[in-house]
């Protein structure tokens, strides 16, 4: 699961929106893990991770089942903290949960990784619902995406 901010312990809209599709995931036997990223922002003092990490946990997923992965502070250090869990692993297969503008960048990333990307998007996310602002994070991605797949290693 893509980080997204959170306040005080608390995702944010966008955040739990992700963090619910996990939820229903998990229960569907799509994942057997459910790994959270997501590093500490400007005036924070927990990580998204962790935050992450104790929503899933008081929806009934198992402690063990559940990961926090802090220590990414953008995309690209995220995913390399899930290609870095996936080491010495029989399978690289990753099932990534973010909204539906953000998951092309995320399996050009995760292909770069050395991971079997697949995706699946938050489908209540209040981005989507919000014509203008998914729009402008679609545009933004658009310039994103070649970027990463010309430059980002």
């Amino acid at each position: 699961v893509r980080g997204a901010p959170q306040s005080n312990g608390r995702p944010s809209p966008v955040f739990r929106a992700r963090l619910d599709h996990a939820v229903t995931l998990y229960r569907a036997g799509d994942a057997p893990v459910v790994l959270v990223t997501g590093g500490i922002g400007r005036r924070d003092t927990l990580s998204e991770a962790a935050v992450g990490a104790r929503y899933l946990t008081d929806r009934g997923l198992p402690a063990a089942a559940v990961v926090a992965l802090p220590a990414g502070a953008d995309t690209y250090a995220s995913l390399a903290e899930v290609g870095g869990w996936f080491r010495g692993r029989g399978s690289r297969r990753v099932l990534l949960v973010s909204d539906a503008f953000h998951l092309l960048r995320l399996r050009v990333l995760a292909a770069r990784l050395a991971l079997e990307p697949y995706t699946s998007p938050a489908p209540d996310s209040p981005i989507t619902a919000n014509r203008r602002r998914h729009l402008a994070y679609v545009a933004a991605e658009g310039v994103k995406v070649p970027l990463t797949w010309l430059f980002q290693r």
